[in-house]
């Protein structure tokens, strides 16, 4: 959007920032990759992060003014909830992806979801148009079917059908998002320090600890500070959306700051200052704070744990991972992040495994470091890799189920009356009993019951029926048996035969 003349109060319009929102593989990505081709007068170096997009489109209207707008590229998978959640509190306009072949998914309602809770304008985009199967009734229907009504289905909810394979659709698309924009009358401070949200942070190889941002107010300078939660930052290096250095960022846009103490908190704020005891003493504030709020989490009592090493190579998919591992439960074992961490597979990581009777490391789409993989390989410790996140979780639910403690439970195979003591003594009683339910073998354990309650436990030494000795009796057949026991049974006891079983 253009910029208009400086207000009064210093405010000025500023672009809108849109979240892409929607199930995966509806074509999210695919549409922002053809808006860029077509729209960026210069060739980008690629987008800030692969997990959560941030890009900066410029584009030349067919009546040859320039507007800009950033678009929010959120990952359709369903272990990626909460970034999809964060992605409607960045955003100032909500896009909603319905594929053309498919209609609504389980991922479409949950974005629906957070964009109603965050009260954020919304437009549908029908995706797929060229697909052989493409029909946009249908996608509109089955909007209508889960209480989306678009514009001409009972609702006002603007709609555009579109192809990111050929264009079709697409400036229309991009010109309904400008005219979304200037209803909502989007206004900045370009003056005031800048301030935003973290949407990602990782740590690069070469310049440590990165974060990027979206700017939601001011400016974001080079030789000023940023504080996030806990860390901070001096700005000597910005890098905008296609990866270059400049010397400041403003309203909308997104921003990459390197050289962070410590990962800023994903879906927090972050702030600038002209004076570094300025951020101090703002981090200082939000400690203070978090620590009013932190509750540890209970584990069920008996209940095994399961230590985990947990690395991945950027904030959001470690969040992403470690909420799908608190969704694994078993009876008696649960998995537990014991360290986690931002960054390939260090030596400290198996260290810390050494010293942590049963732990694994689990790293996703990260390096393992030539020392780690030596020292685990000579230690015995398990690293495991993956690039799916659903291929971790399979293997975590497999390495619990292994592991978790066996118990052993009794079942009874049969009950039976007594009726007649023959004789007894020295641990042993020959008795008459009928076989109630089930059925009863020699050798087997029985449990002497007098009034419901446990007296005693024997064995049945020998079995007889009809004076012949047996190795099994069945229900309702009437038989002799030694029983080797401490406890003597009486006429009108019920035995009860049982096994142990492990579980």
């Amino acid at each position: 959007m253009p910029q208009s003349a400086q207000k009064e109060d210093g405010k000025v319009t500023r672009p809108p920032v849109v979240g892409i929102f929607g199930h995966i593989d509806h074509g999210k990505s695919s549409l922002i990759d053809y808006i860029r081709e077509t729209n960026i007068t210069e060739k980008e170096a690629g987008g800030i992060t692969q997990h959560v997009g941030a890009y900066e489109v410029s584009r030349v209207r067919k009546d040859g003014r320039m507007t800009k707008l950033t678009l929010l590229d959120t990952p359709g998978h369903a272990a990626f909830e909460n970034v999809r959640n964060r992605g409607t509190r960045v955003a100032d306009i909500a896009v909603l992806i319905v594929s053309a072949e498919d209609g609504v998914k389980p991922q479409t309602l949950e974005s629906f979801k957070y964009i109603k809770e965050n009260a954020l304008p919304m437009m549908v985009a029908i995706t797929k148009t060229d697909k052989p199967a493409a029909d946009i009734l249908r996608a509109k229907q089955t909007l209508a079917e889960n209480s989306i009504f678009v514009e001409g289905y009972g609702g006002d909810t603007p709609v555009v059908a579109l192809s990111a394979k050929t264009g079709e659709g697409v400036e229309e698309f991009l010109d309904m998002i400008e005219l979304m924009a200037q209803m909502e009358h989007l206004e900045g401070e370009p003056e005031a320090f800048g301030s935003g949200i973290v949407i990602e942070s990782s740590l690069d190889a070469k310049r440590g600890i990165a974060a990027v941002g979206i700017i939601k107010n001011g400016t974001v300078r080079r030789g000023t500070f940023a504080a996030s939660g806990d860390a901070f930052v001096p700005i000597r290096f910005i890098l905008d959306a296609a990866g270059n250095t400049v010397e400041e960022l403003s309203l909308s846009s997104p921003v990459k700051l390197i050289g962070w103490d410590k990962l800023p908190p994903i879906g927090r704020e972050f702030v600038t200052f002209l004076k570094k005891e300025d951020a101090l003493a703002y981090i200082e504030k939000q400690k203070s704070r978090a620590a009013d709020k932190e509750e540890q989490p209970k584990t069920a009592e008996g209940v095994t744990l399961l230590p985990i090493i947990l690395k991945a190579d950027t904030a959001g998919s470690l969040e992403a991972v470690e909420g799908e591992l608190k969704k694994i439960t078993r009876e008696r074992i649960a998995p537990k992040v014991i360290v986690s961490g931002v960054g390939s597979v260090n030596e400290n990581d198996v260290k810390t495994a050494i010293a942590t009777t049963g732990a694994v490391i689990v790293g996703f789409n990260v390096k393992i470091d030539a020392p780690a993989l030596s020292l685990s390989e000579r230690s015995g410790v398990k690293i495991l890799s993956f690039g799916v996140i659903y291929e971790l979780t399979d293997k975590v639910i497999e390495l619990v189920a292994e592991r978790e403690p066996k118990v052993e439970i009794e079942e009874i195979t049969g009950s039976a009356k007594v009726l007649k003591i023959f004789s007894g003594g020295k641990g042993k009683q020959v008795l008459g009993a009928r076989v109630i339910t089930g059925s009863f073998s020699r050798g087997a354990m029985v449990k002497i019951i007098r009034r419901e309650a446990e007296i005693g436990r024997g064995k049945l030494k020998e079995l007889q029926q009809a004076k012949a000795a047996v190795n099994t009796v069945n229900e309702g057949t009437e038989f002799g048996a030694m029983v080797e026991s401490k406890m003597e049974a009486a006429p009108g006891d019920t035995l009860q035969g049982v096994v142990l079983a492990t579980k």
